[in-house]
């Protein structure tokens, strides 16, 4: 893979990982616009796994009370704010894996088209503008009830269908739930973590049975830059979405979507 490539697909998965724009609608169309060949599954493998390193490096000590007080709740030694949240974290998972195992290769198959992806980036990004014009602001992530929860999961797993947008859908549901901006994003990287491992290692049992050689250098470096562009996107994200609103990705989105539609409909 030349240079350039792979450093165009690392950074953009890096970005579009954790902005609302879909992070697959970008990865396929980039190839597709600017008649590269396919970057192959490996790469993919590489650039999530990247991403999910910097989510992590970003959260840690908030996942490290997580841990801490999920385990001691299993224990029976009382359930904190943190535990809770662990579990809802847990249990807005369960909806997108079931999804995926079931539909995986059905979308992968079917909905790998421009024109979908001009539907969903549309739709959801119309969806997005809504809730965020409409939604209370009022709570934080800690006082979802499982109710809450579990709509968010079920948002979540519409985030197959490619142009949807995992963290898109997810702060989508977050707002119309009430949740303020900041509570939003951080609830939607915080359940990318375990989507992120979910998906990774679909793909890694994909990639172990196709038998492709597998070049490490274009793999590390990927997974370096993915890792550093969706570090930087996660820290700038949350330092100014509560004054710059969600509509400056809204309009990206209605733009998007509409240039898909004139050039891919014709």
């Amino acid at each position: 893979m030349p240079l350039t490539h792979l450093l165009a697909l690392a950074v953009l998965q890096g970005l579009t990982e954790f902005l609302p724009i879909s992070s697959s609608a970008h990865l396929i169309l980039l190839p597709r616009l600017l008649d590269w060949p396919d970057q192959g599954l490996a790469f993919d493998v590489a650039v999530h796994l990247g991403t999910l390193s910097a989510v992590v490096i970003y959260f840690r000590g908030e996942l490290w009370r997580m841990g801490r007080d999920w385990l001691a709740s299993l224990a029976g030694r009382g359930t904190t704010s943190e535990a809770r949240l662990a579990w809802a974290v847990l249990l807005a998972t369960v909806p997108v894996g079931l999804a995926g195992l079931l539909f995986k290769g059905w979308i992968e198959h079917a909905l790998r088209t421009p024109l979908v992806i001009a539907a969903a980036t549309l739709g959801f990004g119309l969806l997005l503008g809504l809730s965020d014009w409409a939604g209370r602001r009022q709570r934080d992530e800690y006082t979802l009830g499982w109710r809450g929860v579990l709509a968010v999961g079920l948002a979540q797993a519409l985030a197959l269908i490619p142009g949807t947008s995992r963290s898109g859908v997810t702060m989508t549901a977050g707002l119309a739930l009430g949740l303020t901006r900041e509570a939003a994003a951080r609830f939607s990287f915080l359940l990318s973590i375990p989507v992120i491992v979910l998906a990774g290692g679909l793909e890694v049992r994909d990639l172990a049975t196709a038998g492709v050689a597998v070049d490490w250098a274009t793999l590390w470096l990927g997974a370096l830059v993915s890792g550093a562009s969706a570090l930087a996107c996660i820290h700038i994200f949350l330092r100014l979405i509560a004054r710059l609103s969600m509509w400056p990705f809204v309009f990206y989105r209605l733009v998007l979507g509409l240039a898909l539609l004139v050039i891919y409909s014709s």
